[in-house]
């Protein structure tokens, strides 16, 4: 049998909807190939003992539907969507020592190189200005020094730490709890198209399936495999990222948390995976030691904003005394600097214009880490 019909029925299993990488697994063992599987009878699959009567009725059903996923196979390889299989010279290596390996990954665009380092950084969705600034810093720092970032394209950390390595250059792929042609969220599309542009994605499900809940506990074994270390930048006490960063440990990766203030609830995770013994980040540095690799002086870009901080008109120096790294409300910077609100705009919108500080929100404002 030809690689590509072989390809062919692993692609009609992936889309049975019941037969997740475990069990395809199995299924290939007992079956050694993926035509076996199609076609054994259905008391062979019930008497194999890991199959549900559902499962088994499921994969029944899906027989009359494999011409239908073949001319689907073919119409998504015309669309330059990859179907890979653990055989695949493309599969990453990473992931081929994994109990529950995927047995198959659609792939666009470049995936991760086996060769070179590679960091997931991940944290919560709805973050704080200062965790984004953080996320987005790392990620270009990370890129700089030549490591690769890996991430599932969320709103939040994990999208801002993919943008701040393609803005510098460098590598980054994304793992998607959604169809590979699914942008989810769909806010997120400009990011979606860069990573197919400069990047790659990667996803289990194929063309066309909706972001399911229980589709992302799964992906996020992928992204920890995919990675040398995991970075958790915020989280909260019950956090997605928590489930990669254990799923990391269990795959003998490093883990780095990003410290936080005790009374903020985004920090509860990371402070809490520093107490288990993840490694606590103070600056990229901390990263780049772990790979072994050689790093800018972000101290030099320090002096730079000191210098620029000295040549503010006094208005200015006086709204941006009254800033730090957590948002403030116009209202609250004014009450602060004794300002009219005339005034107080003014010297928020130069500052602005100066990059020195950011509006993450309507009226609230903050320093820029940088």
């Amino acid at each position: 049998m030809t690689l590509i019909a072989e390809k062919e029925y692993a692609y009609w299993l992936s889309r049975t909807g019941v037969i997740g990488a475990v069990k395809a697994g199995k299924l290939l063992e007992c079956a050694g190939s993926y035509e076996a599987v199609y076609n054994m009878k259905k008391q062979r699959l019930l008497s194999l003992g890991f199959l549900s009567k559902g499962d088994v009725e499921a994969m029944e059903a899906a027989r009359g539907e494999l011409s239908l996923r073949r001319r689907e196979y073919d119409a998504m390889l015309r669309e330059g969507i990859r179907f890979l299989l653990p055989s695949d010279p493309e599969y990453p290596k990473r992931l081929r020592n994994m109990y529950d390996m995927p047995r198959w990954l659609f792939a666009r665009g470049t995936l991760p190189s086996d060769e070179a380092p590679s960091a997931a950084l991940i944290g919560a969705r709805s973050c704080t200005s200062y965790g984004r600034q953080e996320a987005e810093l790392l990620g270009g720092e990370l890129a700089r020094a030549g490591v690769q970032v890996v991430s599932g394209m969320a709103r939040g950390i994990d999208g801002a730490g993919q943008e701040g390595a393609l803005r510098n250059g460098g590598a980054s792929c994304a793992v998607l709890g959604s169809g590979i042609d699914v942008c989810y969220p769909s806010s997120n599309q400009r990011l979606y198209r860069a990573l197919l542009e400069r990047g790659g994605i990667l996803s289990e499900y194929g063309p066309g399936e909706s972001p399911l809940s229980w589709h992302f506990p799964c992906r996020n074994r992928i992204i920890s495999g995919l990675s040398d270390a995991v970075i958790v930048v915020e989280a909260r006490a019950r956090s997605g990222s928590l489930i990669t960063a254990d799923l990391a440990l269990e795959q003998g990766k490093e883990v780095f948390a990003f410290p936080g203030r005790r009374t903020d609830p985004l920090s509860a995770g990371c402070n809490g995976l520093i107490r288990q013994g993840a490694a606590m980040v103070t600056s990229p540095e901390d990263i780049l030691d772990f790979f072994q690799l050689k790093h800018e002086c972000i101290r030099g870009k320090k002096k730079k904003e000191k210098k620029t901080e000295k040549t503010l008109a006094k208005t200015e120096k006086m709204v941006y005394s009254c800033l730090d790294l957590q948002s403030k409300h116009l209202e609250e910077i004014m009450q602060a600097s004794g300002l009219s609100m005339a005034d107080c705009m003014e010297a928020l919108l130069k500052l602005e214009l100066k990059g020195m500080v950011l509006q993450p929100l309507n009226q609230y404002y903050t320093r820029k880490l940088e």
